[in-house]
């Protein structure tokens, strides 16, 4: 069943990519990818490694994870069950450092260096938003927008002025612009930004190599980008467990799992950038 008014195939493409982030996005989910990095393992084992969760919220987090097909549970015994990675859940893990390559780059500078899975989890929050994967679409597809326009599009069976709280959220967050009430809509410089990272999110929820990423028709091919808009710093989350590095063809930094995880990485040189950004 469509979602928006636009193409079957980009309309397919948006509602898998919605999907993909519903699965990773709620709380904890990244870190317990992340956890379960290498061999299968008891529960006990991973719950040691995730021990800010409280008492039974390891367990329903483990089953939506294995619902969503990217956490496998095995029982050998009945007292011998390991829990691991399946083959779509180990392909995700690729995905997140691109993530951070676009966090750096865009959101907001804190008072203190952010571990990468804050980056990771604060990334992951703006792009769940409400219809913000078919307003990023079009707006990347048509440069400039109204929000009735917007509105038949993104959400063609719906009352056209429900697409202004949506739309609201994302100038707030920073990945949209307008110049104010009755002008069109255009994508900031931290939403052409998110390029890679939604062609990387694209290719993966078809179950595509991630260097299809650079061929996405949409976001595989980078516009010029305008200036990025202030933001407001968020707080800190419980230390991170540790991220793979990308291995793919999606451009990103040769990180080591050190840098990803105490805070953003300084080694890669880098332009200097005005202070602001995404809120998160």
């Amino acid at each position: 069943m469509a979602i928006t008014a636009l193409p079957p195939d980009t309309d397919a493409d948006i509602a898998r990519v919605t999907e993909a982030l519903a699965m990773i996005t709620p709380r904890w989910n990244v870190r317990i990818l992340l956890a379960l990095s290498g061999p299968p393992q008891r529960y006990r084992e991973l719950a040691a490694k995730v021990s800010w969760l409280q008492n039974g919220q390891l367990h329903p987090k483990l089953k939506s994870l294995c619902d969503a097909g990217l956490v496998e549970r095995t029982e050998h015994t009945a007292r011998h069950v390991t829990y691991g990675h399946t083959e779509r859940g180990a392909a995700l893990l690729p995905v997140l450092p691109v993530i951070v390559s676009w966090a750096e780059e865009h959101l907001e500078k804190a008072d203190r260096p952010l571990p990468a899975i804050e980056q990771i989890e604060d990334s992951l929050t703006l792009l769940t938003r409400r219809h913000a994967a078919a307003i990023l679409w079009v707006l990347k597809s048509r440069e400039e927008v109204s929000g009735r326009a917007l509105a038949r599009i993104v959400m063609p069976s719906s009352d056209w002025t429900n697409v202004y709280p949506p739309l609201r959220q994302l100038v707030a967050d920073g990945l949209v612009d307008t110049e104010g009430i009755g002008r069109p809509y255009r994508l900031s410089a931290a939403g052409h930004g998110l390029g890679p990272v939604l062609g990387a999110l694209s290719a993966w929820s078809a179950g595509q190599p991630l260097n299809q990423a650079a061929h996405h028709p949409v976001w595989g091919h980078p516009q010029a980008k305008p200036a990025p808009k202030p933001w407001v710093s968020s707080q800190s989350r419980p230390a991170p467990a540790a991220l793979p590095p990308a291995r793919t063809g999606v451009s990103s930094p040769a990180w080591h799992n050190r840098d990803l995880f105490s805070h953003a990485t300084t080694a890669r040189p880098k332009t200097a950038l005005p202070a602001g950004g995404p809120r998160r």
